[in-house]
């Protein structure tokens, strides 16, 4: 006779949830449950459905010694539908108590990826409601496809949170998915003689009884992905751009004279950065300089990019630019990728242009040429189209995303192109947009010109295109 089915380890939890939830009064066809993922093309159980977050309330404690961290996350959003539950993105560390509205709500966290909450009352849709979890733990540092670390690092003096592209949820729960963005206010406690450096403007910083407390706000919306804390030993430098925006720069002491020089063109950079980008998008600016060994990547968190230690201008400039391309126009899926980072290397070539160096026309010929000395993967697949999640921050998202730019600068002519470079993130300004809206937007500014070829080939074409 046939033997007794097993149950595999995803069904096994499926039905661990169901009974969880059945226990707590639910599981029945009245249910509501907010999805367990935006179906993304390659991060599929990233973010959720239901309901759409406004605001992050972060209240963090970390102790360098044990490495514990200890987080009070207070979640307001509007339900997109009626909810019975609904489901938070976070990994690894323990959750005490969760309520809805000040009332104790139910809650089942595998602690693998999803913690799904069911309110005492159902929620209706429109309605906005505010989600309190209480956690602790050693937040977990996560692999990505493409074998890069990001999530909760430990670095010698204290740790470093990077959140691209899902590694936010390993030190708070939200809803990760960069199609979901919302204000912050992150206040995180360390101990005295330690600093806490993260994202938008310092509220508050003040000492008593050995530990020191840093309250930071986020104003402008900003996805979860683009969040960051810093603790450490750090040299802070504080000033103003000449039209008043704050500056804020942390750097580790063992990098503060590496980096003094470039960090000192932030200023210009920004005022080129106005003139060819549009107004800036936020209400400071600044920099984060860690040690080389911390992370392997710089990563353009939100008014304040990361760098492994002393950038040159080059990468300070691809940064800064994702402040207008990726941070306030932010991709509405994975697959848009290339809109931040085709946007962030054209933004190298025009300061190369303008500042003495090849011309941009020079650095698409070389690459076109003999690229691939250099670019293994360049022709490997479009833009537009990663073969993979290990993919989407390959060589041809950079360079042949950076390519399409030029060609489309060819297509119509500099002032036009210009006013694309402006017009694209003034338009979608604290918002999300898909490539489909980009070639919807630059064929509506040239309306003269038939694009088609250069989508077919550049955009979504396999392998060397044609260039005559």
């Amino acid at each position: 006779m046939p033997r007794p089915a097993r149950l595999v380890p995803a069904v096994a939890s499926a039905l661990a949830l169901a009974l969880t939830l059945t226990a707590c009064g639910g599981g029945s066809a009245r249910d509501k449950i907010g999805a367990s993922g935006v179906s993304d093309p390659y991060f599929p159980k990233a973010g959720n459905g239901g309901y759409d977050v406004t605001h992050y309330a972060l209240t963090l404690a970390y102790d360098s010694t044990s490495r514990r961290l200890t987080g009070t996350a207070e979640i307001e959003a509007r339900a997109k539908q009626d909810l019975t539950s609904f489901n938070l993105d976070f990994k690894g560390m323990k959750v005490t108590v969760a309520e809805v509205d000040d009332a104790p709500a139910r809650f089942h966290h595998s602690g693998h990826h999803e913690l799904t909450i069911r309110p005492p009352d159902a929620l209706d849709r429109n309605a906005t409601f505010r989600t309190t979890v209480h956690y602790s733990g050693r937040p977990e540092t996560i692999t990505d496809p493409d074998g890069s670390r990001e999530g909760w690092l430990r670095t010698a003096d204290g740790a470093l949170a990077l959140g691209e592209p899902v590694g936010s949820m390993a030190w708070f729960p939200g809803n990760h998915h960069p199609s979901d963005k919302a204000t912050y206010d992150i206040t995180i406690t360390v101990p005295e003689g330690l600093k806490a450096v993260s994202n938008g403007e310092l509220r508050r910083e003040e000492t008593k009884r050995g530990r020191t407390i840093f309250a930071w706000r986020t104003a402008e919306p900003m996805a979860t992905y683009l969040a960051t804390v810093a603790i450490g030993e750090y040299d802070v430098r504080r000033s103003k751009t000449a039209n008043g925006l704050p500056v804020y720069v942390a750097v580790d002491p063992d990098q503060s004279k590496a980096s003094a020089k470039v960090l000192a063109r932030i200023p210009e950079i920004m005022r080129w950065a106005e003139e060819n980008f549009g107004p800036y998008p936020f209400s400071s600016t600044g920099a984060i300089v860690d040690r080389a060994n911390d992370a392997g990547y710089a990563l353009e968190t939100q008014t304040r990019p990361v760098f492994p230690g002393a950038p040159d201008t080059a990468l300070l400039v691809h940064e800064l630019a994702h402040q207008w391309y990726g941070n306030s126009v932010t991709p509405a899926s994975w697959r848009d990728m290339w809109l931040n980072e085709g946007f962030a290397t054209y933004a190298e070539w025009l300061w190369q242009e303008d500042h003495g160096g090849d011309t941009a026309q020079a650095t698409f010929d070389a690459l076109y040429d003999h690229g691939e000395n250099t670019y293994e993967n360049l022709w490997a697949f479009p833009p537009a189209s990663p073969t993979s999640a290990a993919h989407i921050s390959g060589d041809p998202v950079y360079q042949r995303g950076a390519m399409l730019l030029h060609k489309i600068r060819e297509a119509t002519g500099d002032a036009t192109f210009h006013d694309i470079l402006r017009g694209w993130p003034t338009t979608h300004r604290h918002g999300n947009a898909s490539t489909s809206d980009f070639t919807a937007y630059v064929e509506q500014q040239a309306s003269d010109e038939d694009f088609s070829a250069i989508w077919d080939d550049w955009l979504y074409g396999s392998g060397k295109p044609d260039h005559a």
